[in-house]
């Protein structure tokens, strides 16, 4: 399982786009988690959620928010392992247990259940059921008045898929973080919101970029290809709604996991990894300089 980036985060927003834009929320039941719901007691929760409308489902980098039809707004950050599930979903695979699923209703792990009044003429859609799955805890459902103008969203960078900075801007964006390294870079959020980990990696070795690198050190056409090619990696891997398997096959993603000593590329280079700012990063030398 991959912690959740820009385009899972995306496919996320546009299931609860579809399933509950347009509708009200009818019941809404929440667990009794602190930590979770950011010290918001459940009964708060629910009445905060019932009865409003949605009327639009949004994000920014890897936060998710619902726009109501009154203040307060959910924001929604999945976490490592968080999801959201929609009823009639393949069954849950367990992550202790890959092997075994959850069938029930809600799945095991859920903090958060909705339920959408069904709808009649002229879309005629059925009531939706979703819940969110948090098994370790690390996904946040917080609540605010403006959420693009409050923390922890007002903080972030521009996001690849929503507003990414054209060549001039970009170049100044970066110049201003010269003794960064490159990696360490890409993975702040308040430089570009909603890379991580792997999109980290795939950019850099698509752009032939060092990840070790000091942004100081970067010519400007190497700066202009990092640009096109975080924007393209974003942009494809939405395409396919987040699908690791129909991510394109010379991607370094499909031979990063693991840390494998016997690694490569699909043409065969070697793949190496090293701790960046405290992440593991898989690069290839041959091909990144």
């Amino acid at each position: 399982m991959t912690v959740p980036e820009l385009p899972e985060a995306e496919h996320t927003r546009r299931i609860l786009e579809g399933a509950l834009v347009g509708r009200t929320i009818v019941d809404a039941a929440a667990a009794d988690d602190p930590i979770v719901f950011d010290s918001v007691p459940a009964d708060q929760v629910r009445d905060w959620l019932v009865g409003r409308v949605v009327r639009g489902a949004h994000r920014r980098g890897k936060y998710l928010w619902l726009e109501l039809s009154e203040a307060p707004h959910p924001v929604v950050h999945l976490g490592m392992t968080g999801q959201i599930r929609t009823r009639g979903d393949e069954p849950l695979r367990l992550e202790a247990s890959p092997k075994e699923v959850d069938r029930s209703w809600p799945p095991r792990f859920t903090k958060l259940a909705l339920r959408a009044a069904e709808e009649a003429e002229p879309r005629a859609r059925p009531a939706a059921e979703l819940a969110f799955t948090n098994p370790r805890r690390l996904g946040r459902v917080l609540f605010r008045s403006d959420p693009p103008s409050e923390l922890p969203i007002a903080k972030l960078g521009f996001d690849p898929l929503l507003d990414m900075p054209d060549r001039t801007a970009f170049e100044a964006r970066i110049a201003r973080r010269s003794r960064a390294v490159i990696k360490s870079l890409l993975l702040d959020q308040g430089f570009a919101a909603g890379v991580g980990n792997w999109i980290a990696d795939e950019v850099l070795y698509q752009a032939a970029i060092d990840p070790r690198r000091r942004v100081g050190t970067l010519a400007l056409d190497e700066i202009e290809r990092l640009r096109i090619v975080i924007e393209h990696v974003v942009a494809t891997a939405v395409q396919v709604d987040a699908r690791k398997d129909r991510f394109p096959k010379d991607w370094l993603f499909h031979r990063r996991w693991g840390r494998s000593r016997e690694a490569t590329t699909e043409d065969g280079k070697p793949v190496a990894f090293v701790e960046i700012g405290g992440r593991t990063t898989a690069w290839v030398p041959a091909v990144q300089r």
